[in-house]
C-alpha cells in the first residue's frame, strides 16, 4: 500500500486478505475511550491489557475508521478476520501513532 503518511501515525495491516491502513486519529481515540468506557490514556491503557476477543475488534474497527476503512470496519464480523490479525493490527496502529 502507498501513500502512508507515517507523520500522522498510519500505518498498514493484512485484513481479510489485503493490505489495510489503520490510523488512531482522536476520533478512534474517543470511540475506543467510549467502547471500553474508560477515560484519559492511563485508564485506557490500563484497560488495553486485558481486552477480550470483541473488545479488540472495536478496538481494531475504531483504528480501521481512523485510517478511511469503514467498510471493513462495518464488516469485521462477517471478514474472517483472525484474533491474531487484529491484535497484530491494533499493535501495529498504536506503536504507529508513538512512532510518528
Amino acid at each position: 500500500m502507498t501513500g502512508i503518511n507515517a507523520v500522522r501515525g498510519e500505518a498498514v495491516a493484512r485484513l481479510a486478505g489485503a493490505e489495510r491502513r489503520l490510523c488512531l486519529t482522536l476520533g478512534a481515540l474517543a470511540e475506543i475511550e467510549t467502547a471500553l468506557q474508560v477515560l484519559g490514556v492511563e485508564a485506557l491503557a490500563e484497560r488495553m491489557r486485558t481486552l477480550s476477543a470483541r473488545d479488540l475488534m472495536v478496538v481494531l474497527a475504531a483504528l480501521l475508521r481512523g485510517g478511511g476503512e469503514a467498510a471493513l470496519a462495518s464488516a469485521l464480523d462477517r471478514a474472517g478476520v483472525t484474533p491474531r490479525e487484529a491484535a497484530e493490527a491494533v499493535a501495529a496502529a498504536f506503536a504507529a501513532c508513538a512512532d510518528g
